[in-house]
């Protein structure tokens, strides 16, 4: 895109509108280190489907004119435009943060190929690039040298994506997921950027098909680029990554505390496909003594899967049946696709016929494809008309007795080919196409699932999605979609689940034991170690695959997952308290190790452990056949070995034997950790003592309680308590106490001793 020269600039606010030869372009200090660079070639005005709300700050900025470039200043940043809006971005202090790179793309050690060659390569089904490919909107970045890349979100690749590209298009991949994917169900346009001296993000605000190049194409620069759209990202500046991701979130939005039911064991498969077998699936968890609080029914619910129906046949008295299961413990939670099938007499078809809720072929007439009902039609979730009338739809499951919903196939998915690009959507009252709302469509209907259920029940609504743009983090949780029963996938889920998190959503899982191909007990064994620490833990299998519940298999494969499963009820605690961080301050829940310790470098690219809130770090074992480890301790402090208590240094390697029955988890000194006594499901048990396992001799933790069910502690009704270990001494204190339901008990473990002590509300030291 060819800009021009610079001609003027005017300065307003924190806004500068900058006159190019042929374009004018616009630089907003949304914060001080927040800039919003924006050129708009397709409308004038940068509309988001991922930021709600005003976000702007009110900014000290001054720009000036030097020589022929213009610096806007902000107190911590320095933007330097330059002819064809070239950008970079420096500290106040004058250090380079990111700047554009000025000369022309070459693709370094480009193979050389005739014609010939290339065509008898392709017949064998080998695909071939076809040199630089130039889109219409290109940013490319000059790379410094030291960088790591982190985020983008759902993408089967390594931690660090430095030297990889990637595309930007909800896709439906049942195939095995392989790390030359460019891309899967979910798209997130944002990455961060690491290097030794500085961090930020980009956030490429755009929704169409995007790519990213972080250095595959030539290890001189980086680039992002779009098919169409505006130019219109986020150079998101901070001083450490965790206060980038808070930036990229302070725009997009956090992840809400979720009910504390969502947070327990959850145990689905495609399909229960009867009343009888979903009933036998909650008779094997009471009976073997596994905790659990969910079970799913997937398509095969349905009525010939027409969405908002039951199927008589399959489930009879599916109300009394619901009805039986909440009372035994167990929430049940339905699928919903976006696909309507086309049938005449089916309310609702009929119903969005007649208000003209489907999208559009060109012609005119209401598009059709197929997905599992057959002949499907599709709601444009654009309009908000739509949106209402799909959310006032759910109070249909609600009012039956359904805990939660579960969007899938909204990428949009259909069997008869992809969507074309041509087909008519809205963006509200404006007709637009599928190429240009392809990528939020999932995360329109996950909003509108959402205030459906928030409206007919009152509660935090449990709605889980597939497909995802940036900002669905607001209402969703989401898993990595149709993964396999594969080593490979278990070793991936770990940087797969770390990316996402970095990308802006905390509630966040994958398929436990594997959804495609059969699971083998070994390999379900460490899914569900990993699982355990996961924030959505849900062991999901496939049609034609064997059942994978923990009692499907041996003796031993049923020990072993009961104790993990166990472990995670223990946890819960700890778990809503890293929920409570991630919706104040967008940190993740799931993080890798350089989120906590990024001046270690170290921890920059290590992809088989993971940290679960700030005190606990999990090295699970991801190999088939492995029975030991070597594991990193990171530096700064001490760590406990979980199961035996050892103490080790921090900044050393050890190696860890991990038989069967044994994950390796490790407690960062200072901890003071919140636990529960185990239940068979969330709820079973008044908690009126809360357990705490102190580590070490100095350290601080805050835990928060609430009725983990409604929005009332946004109006102030939850507690704070404040734990506090100094010179030897335990302090526990009340900080704020909004809700009735308080502790009246807690049970210590330090010092290698175990007390019971009452708890009055008042300041208490031990």
């Amino acid at each position: 895109m060819n800009y021009g020269k610079i001609v003027s600039f005017d300065a307003e606010g924190s806004r500068v509108a900058i006159q190019f030869e042929h374009r004018m372009a616009v630089i907003t200090a949304v914060t001080e280190e927040i800039i919003n660079v924006f050129c708009g070639l397709k409308s004038d005005s940068n509309h988001s489907f991922a930021i709600e709300g005003d976000k702007s700050k009110s900014v000290n900025v001054i720009a000036n004119m030097v020589g022929n470039y213009i610096i806007i200043s902000t107190p911590k940043l320095a933007v330097y435009v330059y002819d064809n809006f070239r950008v970079s971005f420096l500290k106040s202090d004058g250090t380079v943060i990111c700047r554009d790179y000025k000369g022309e793309r070459e693709a370094q050690g480009a193979a050389v190929i005739s014609k010939e060659a290339a065509a008898q390569a392709r017949m064998e089904g080998h695909v071939l690039t076809d040199g630089i490919k130039h889109r219409a909107i290109e940013v490319v970045k000059c790379m410094e040298g030291d960088e790591y890349f982190y985020g983008l979100g759902d993408k089967y690749s390594f931690l660090n994506k430095k030297g990889y590209d990637f595309e930007m298009w909800n896709s439906d991949l049942p195939e095995p997921h392989f790390e030359s994917m460019t891309r899967l169900y979910k798209s997130i346009p944002f990455f961060i950027v690491h290097r030794e001296a500085v961090n930020y993000g980009i956030f490429f605000d755009n929704h169409h098909r995007t790519y990213f190049d972080l250095g595959k194409e030539n290890s001189s620069y980086f680039s992002f680029s779009a098919d169409d759209g505006n130019l219109d990202y986020y150079f998101i500046y901070g001083a450490t990554m965790k206060s980038v991701i808070g930036g990229y979130t302070y725009l997009t939005g956090t992840t809400p505390l979720p009910q504390l039911w969502t947070l327990g064991y959850q145990q689905s498969r495609w399909s229960y496909e009867n009343r009888a077998e979903l009933l036998s699936v909650a008779d094997g968890m009471r009976n073997n003594e596994i905790p659990c609080d969910v079970l799913y029914c997937d398509i095969d619910y349905m009525d010939n899967f027409k969405v908002f129906t039951w199927g008589e046949t399959q489930y009879p008295q599916h109300q009394q049946m619901l009805t039986d299961l909440r009372e035994r413990g167990f929430k049940v939670v339905t699928i919903i696709d976006p696909g309507v099938k086309k049938e005449e007499g089916y309310f609702v078809y009929d119903e969005g016929v007649a208000n003209d809720y489907f999208v559009h072929a060109t012609d005119g007439s209401i598009y059709e494809n197929v997905v599992w009902p057959g002949d499907s039609v599709f709601p444009d979730f654009g309009r908000r008309a739509v949106r209402n009338w799909w959310a006032d739809k759910q109070r249909l499951m609600t009012d039956d007795g359904v805990a939660g919903i579960w969007n899938d196939m909204n990428e949009p998915a259909s069997f008869r080919g992809e969507i074309p690009d041509d087909v008519v959507f809205s963006d509200e009252e404006r007709v637009t196409n599928h190429a240009e709302m392809h990528n939020v469509y999932a995360s329109l209907m996950c909003k509108a699932t959402y205030e459906g259920l928030k409206r007919h029940t009152g509660k935090r609504p449990f709605v889980i999605t597939r497909a995802f743009y940036s900002g669905a983090q607001k209402y969703t949780t989401a898993w990595t979609g149709d993964n396999q029963s594969h080593w490979s996938h278990l070793r991936y889920a770990i940087a797969q689940l770390c990316s996402i998190g970095m990308s802006g959503l905390a509630f966040i899982g994958t398929d436990v034991g594997g959804f495609g191909a059969s699971c083998t007990p070994e390999l379900l064994c460490r899914w569900t170690q990993l699982g355990c620490f996961v924030p959505f833990f849900r062991n999901h299998a496939a049609k034609g695959t064997r059942y994978q519940e923990p009692w499907a298999f041996d003796k031993q494969t049923l020990d072993i997952c009961r104790k993990y499963i166990r472990l995670r009820y223990r946890l819960i605690p700890y778990l809503y308290d890293c929920f409570r961080t991630a919706e104040l301050t967008g940190v993740p829940v799931f993080r890798p190790l350089v989120l906590n310790f990024e001046k270690d470098v170290k921890t920059a690219e290590i992809n088989d452990q993971f940290m679960l809130g700030d005190w606990i770090m999990v090295a699970p074992i991801v190999d088939q056949g492995k029975v030991s480890r070597d594991v990193y301790l990171p530096k700064g402090g001490n760590w406990y070995d979980f199961h035996t208590g050892e103490r080790f240094p921090g900044g050393t390697r050890i190696l860890r034997e991990a038989p069967l029955d044994t994950c390796p988890i490790y407690i960062r000194e200072g901890a003071i950790l919140p636990l529960w006594p185990v239940m068979n499901y969330v709820g079973e048990k008044k908690v009126d003592c809360l357990e705490l396992t102190v580590f070490g001799n100095d350290g601080e933790y805050t835990h928060y309680q609430d009725n983990g069910e409604d929005f009332a502690y946004r109006d102030g009704a939850y507690n704070l308590y404040q734990f506090t270990r100094k010179g030897g001494r335990l302090t526990i204190e009340m900080t704020n106490a909004g809700y009735a339901d308080k502790y009246g008990a807690f049970k210590v473990t330090m010092n290698g001793k175990t007390f019971k002590i009452k708890f009055s509300g008042r300041k208490l030291v031990i």
